[in-house]
């Protein structure tokens, strides 16, 4: 579905006054919002309108080669303190220090975690880390991909040796619940939050749409003395036995289901020394009959001691959600006057675009929030909630719900068109439940905004100044269904799916191993969010359409997606990590990583231009990538028949992008490419009367070379 993003300004207030909130202070960037309230505010005003077209890029910093392949989702948020510029870098998100006048590295950490590493549910370079210093020590903290926290010195970039174990803490450890150290899927992306001199710590975990099972691990929340690392308390995102809101999981449902975690930031009153926890939706996002009951505190705000981990006040946001509608950024700080009143509030963005403003003391809702009747679904063995909770103001800053008039009246027939696909589907306001996808309809619920959002983890800023509040959000149209999931996928009843396309295979956001490139997988969870259109390729006619109403809507949804794509190397038709592509039926290939070949070893800038290269794959479809692919194994044959030797000019002809240049050059520059390659392999292993045959698939003909030229 097509979404447009944009920045909507909330005017909290209009009159001048003086605002307790600041922003960043002394032209610095301390943590990762700008201030703990994550207003993301700076006072500087050496950066004008006027002057904006006039700057120039002072120094750059590439990340290529921080982790075993580059990064094509670089989300870090730099921190800046006394001149030094720190940030999480390159896809084994490792820790450098810049000079912030001049770029030059000063120092970085690089800490390989091997399995536990590349079995992580959150990868990359994630989102950033936080700064800490009491005057005279200045640390640095951050999470592991392998959720680990690690303290370094913020001025040699060493691990603290009094941190922890030589500056690191086991996540998994101490967490009240039995993980294990190397598969056991909890991370985070999110950079840690250091308040006073406690560390707070969330938890992020693979997709929501299509759990493993119900059974996951739960993604408590915990403080950490910054100083030494030792665990100050935990708070329990589903309550234990005894503790508040424990009655909100009917059928002792909280035992087992897990998520809750909070992988967006998190904000800190220092004054009240109170935090602000966003929490995520519970295992399920989208079926939540195996956990009835209203699911305290999934999708909630939380207000939580920062000394004692106690739960102050809590606000849920969506009961017993089945839309992901988690909470996916942080709040925000704000001080403002209502009706000549003075409020020190937590206003909070969300995926459903309401800005949800409470009293950030007592948690009371500055504006009233009413219940209001939803509709119910019949999804078998669901459970819904009967409300759910409506701002009356802000007004919602952005669409929801999807009606027949939010269709195009360009013209008549366009209009006839727009109602028929529509037709396949369910529409209804916010709050309208998924449906099981049928081939017959309706395909799925159509949903505004989308799963994403709405505003999602960039969420937004406040100015203390004129006591505005914006916030991004995309203007998104999204379809959900849901569906049994396949065999040993998932021992829950539906998850993300709908019946064209099948179950969802895809894994979330930051789950690539292979450098946020769409699709991309080093061996992890596979990368990119919705349905996988490999998943459509890999499956059966038969599965997929059995009938000839199947058929049409098949076509129907192909033409509506331009056509589903299987350019994606983590979809199993990829054999490895430099793949070639199979026709559709042949069926999923075993993972086979790429071993670099003696050329490579030796030059290992060839391995990263080769990842460079293959950074053009996702642009590729099916019928090329077919052809190319039976050059490349028609060439491999030829080429092993024939003695060549594997060289500079194997990864010239050989390479899928070079083959794919020289198939669409003018001809002379093709006669050109081919002839080069001819004359570096003959120079490497040249034969009798100098013939090379069909150089690794690039060339189909015999071409004739002596003693290395053409």
């Amino acid at each position: 579905m097509r979404w447009i993003a944009g920045v909507f300004a909330v005017v909290l207030w209009t009159a001048a006054s003086a605002a307790a909130q600041t922003g960043a202070p002394d032209g610095e960037w301390r943590t990762y919002g700008g201030d703990l309230g994550n207003t993301r505010y700076s006072a500087l005003d050496q950066i004008t309108a006027e002057n904006f077209s006039d700057l120039e890029i002072a120094w750059r910093f590439k990340t290529d080669f921080l982790g075993p392949r580059p990064e094509f989702r670089f989300e870090s948020t730099p921190l800046m303190a006394n001149g030094v510029l720190y940030s999480t870098a390159g896809s084994r998100r490792m820790v450098v220090a810049l000079d912030g006048a001049t770029g030059e590295l000063l120092w970085v950490y690089r800490l390989d975690e091997g399995e536990r590493g590349a079995a992580a549910p959150r990868q990359l370079s994630g989102r950033g880390l936080a700064y800490w210093s009491d005057g005279n020590a200045e640390r640095i903290v951050y999470v592991t991909p392998g959720y680990r926290l690690i303290a370094l010195d913020a001025e040699t970039g060493r691990p603290d040796p009094a941190f922890g174990q030589g500056g690191m803490v086991d996540l998994k450890l101490e967490n009240d619940q039995d993980i294990d150290l190397v598969t056991g899927e909890v991370g985070l992306h999110a950079a840690p939050v250091v308040a006073k001199d406690v560390v707070i710590v969330g938890a992020a975990h693979r997709t929501g749409g299509n759990p493993r099972s119900r059974r996951n691990t739960k993604g408590y929340v915990r403080g950490f003395d910054v100083r030494t690392g030792e665990r100050l308390w935990i708070f329990h995102t589903i309550p234990r036995p005894g503790q508040f809101g424990r009655d909100t999981w009917l059928n002792d449902s909280a035992v087992y289901t897990g998520n809750t975690g909070v992988w967006a930031q998190i904000s800190v009153a220092e004054w009240w020394d109170i935090f602000s926890l966003p929490v995520e939706a519970a295992t399920g996002d989208y079926y939540g009959g195996n956990r009835p009951g209203a699911n305290l505190f999934a999708e909630s705000l939380v207000a939580v001691d920062l000394y004692t981990g106690e739960r102050k006040w809590h606000f849920q946001l969506v009961h017993h959600g089945i839309w992901d509608h988690d909470i996916p950024c942080a709040p925000m700080l704000i001080d403002i006057t209502v009706d000549g009143r003075p409020i020190k509030a937590v206003a909070q963005p969300s995926k459903q675009v309401f800005l949800y403003v409470f009293d950030r003391e007592t948690g009371e809702p500055v504006w009233p929030i009413e219940e209001r009747p939803v509709p119910a679904g019949d999804v078998p063995g669901e459970w819904y909630s009967p409300t759910q909770p409506f701002p009356t103001k802000p007004p919602a800053y952005d669409r929801q719900g999807v009606t027949v008039d939010d269709l195009i009246d360009f013209t008549p027939e366009l209009r006839a068109e727009a109602l028929e696909v529509a037709s396949h589907y369910k529409l209804g306001p916010m709050f309208t439940p998924p449906v099981v996808s049928r081939i017959e309809g309706p395909l799925g619920t159509l949903l505004a905004p989308a799963m994403g959002g709405g505003t999602n983890w960039p969420g937004g800023s406040y100015d203390p100044q004129t006591q505005i509040l914006y916030v991004s959000s995309n203007s998104s149209l999204g379809r959900l269904g849901i569906v049994p999931p396949d065999p040993g996928q998932s021992d829950l009843e539906y998850i993300q799916g709908d019946a064209i396309t099948g179950p969802r295979r895809t894994g979330g956001a930051g789950s690539q191993a292979g450098g946020g490139q769409r699709g991309v997988s080093g061996g992890g969870a596979a990368g990119g969010q919705g349905n996988s259109r490999g998943a459509a390729a890999q499956r059966p006619e038969s599965d997929r359409a059995g009938s000839a109403a199947a058929q049409a809507a098949l076509r129907h949804h192909q033409r509506d997606r331009h056509e589903p794509r299987r350019d994606s190397l983590a979809d199993p038709a990829w054999p490895d990590a430099r793949p070639h592509p199979q026709p559709p039926g042949a069926g999923r290939a075993r993972h086979r990583p790429h071993r670099p070949g003696r050329e490579e070893r030796r030059h290992p800038g060839h391995q990263h231009a080769a990842h460079r290269r293959r950074g053009q794959l996702d642009r590729h479809r099916d019928g090329r990538a077919r052809r190319h692919a039976a050059g490349v194994r028609q060439g491999q044959r030829n080429a092993s028949r024939r003695g060549l030797s594997a060289g500079p000019a194997e990864w010239l002809a050989d390479d899928l992008h070079a083959r794919r240049r020289a198939g669409h050059r003018p001809r002379r520059q093709r006669q050109q490419l081919l002839r080069r390659a001819a004359g570096l392999q003959a120079q490497l292993n040249p034969r009798p009367g100098g013939q090379v045959d069909s150089i690794g698939g690039a060339v189909k003909t015999v071409t004739a070379v002596k003693s290395g030229t053409a």
